[in-house]
């Protein structure tokens, strides 16, 4: 009885881990101002019929605060390249001068962070659902246990180390946009 207990705070641990690593690697996706090769992470480009991520047909690298440049491994795939960009809807145009593709990053307007702004915080309220959501399922376990003959007293304290586990995971999932909402109305 407490293996299984253990193994459901367990698991519910590292699923609420996996939830936040989630939500880092979506906020890096996310424009603060400065050229980051992260924001190209996710795009596919077509490469010979099948659909490859980007860092794996070229070299993505910043030439400086406000510029990615791009260079295919391949020349003749500087059009797909360009394509992909602009079918990715990052709102950004790329330039192909016949040997690489370069990327400016045009400056934050207001209104532009404050979008950027209302995007990290749907991502930080999407980990705090799925956070919800693992507690749910975790209570629910113990609340099985408890009818399989976990102790009421134990199941009570289970309970509560969920619940500790969440609020803890929720204060991180707002400090990490927290700190990405400074990072995108910093000018």
């Amino acid at each position: 009885m407490q293996d299984d207990l253990n193994l459901i705070l367990d698991d519910a641990t590292e699923s609420m881990k996996k939830a936040i690593g989630h939500l880092e690697s979506e906020l890096t996706k996310v424009r603060a101002g400065k050229a980051n090769p992260q924001i190209l992470d996710g795009i596919n480009v077509d490469y010979y019929g099948a659909s490859t991520p980007l860092n794996q047909v070229a070299n993505v690298a910043v030439a400086d605060a406000r510029t990615l440049t791009i260079q295919p491994w391949e020349k003749n795939m500087l059009q797909p390249i360009e394509r992909a960009i602009i079918a990715s809807n990052i709102g950004l145009n790329p330039q192909n001068d016949g040997v690489i593709i370069r990327l400016f990053l045009p400056p934050l307007t207001e209104e532009r962070r404050k979008e950027f702004v209302k995007r990290v915080n749907g991502e930080g309220e999407q980990a705090k659902v799925a956070i919800r959501n693992i507690r749910r399922d975790a209570i629910e376990a113990i609340k099985k246990l408890q009818k399989d003959g976990l102790s009421e007293d134990t199941a009570k304290d289970a309970e509560a180390d969920v619940q500790q586990m969440t609020d803890k995971h929720i204060v991180l999932v707002d400090k990490h946009c927290e700190t990405k909402e400074k990072e995108i109305m910093a000018i």
